[in-house]
């Protein structure tokens, strides 16, 4: 099982997400935990239950800490973390400071789930062949 943190200030992306990977979620591939702010991922970050997460998918536009802050802190902090960078803007500014922090994708909205599915999968699946 990979567990997937999503940090989006729209609460309405939870149930996008629940229901575009209700297959995976059911057969047990993957936990998804939501958090709405830069600074609620943080918090969830530092408690007990974060350590299995592996993959993050942050928004960059959102009130408070943006998702690009989010992505200095977490490269700095939690290394170990993939992270793809999701926003509504295709903004090369912006797209050239996640890369530059360190992000691992860059995604525009509005999101290709299937294409976003497939990524995951990979992912997972390299995931398990390196912990195999």
């Amino acid at each position: 099982m990979m567990k997937i943190m999503i940090v989006d200030d729209e609460t309405d992306i939870e149930p996008l997400f629940r229901q575009r990977f209700r297959r995976e979620i059911r057969d047990g591939l993957i936990e998804c935990q939501f958090c709405f702010s830069a600074e609620d991922a943080l918090n969830y970050l530092n408690s007990a239950s974060a350590a299995d997460i592996v993959l993050i998918l942050s928004d960059i536009n959102m009130p408070g800490m943006n998702g690009l802050e989010l992505l200095r802190i977490l490269k700095e902090k939690y290394s170990h973390l993939t992270v793809f960078m999701v926003t509504a803007y295709d903004d090369e500014e912006k797209y050239q400071k996640a890369l530059a922090y360190g992000a691992d994708r860059y995604l525009t909205k509005p999101i290709d789930f299937e294409k976003l599915k497939t990524e995951v999968l990979e992912f997972s699946q390299k995931m398990r062949s390196h912990n195999a």
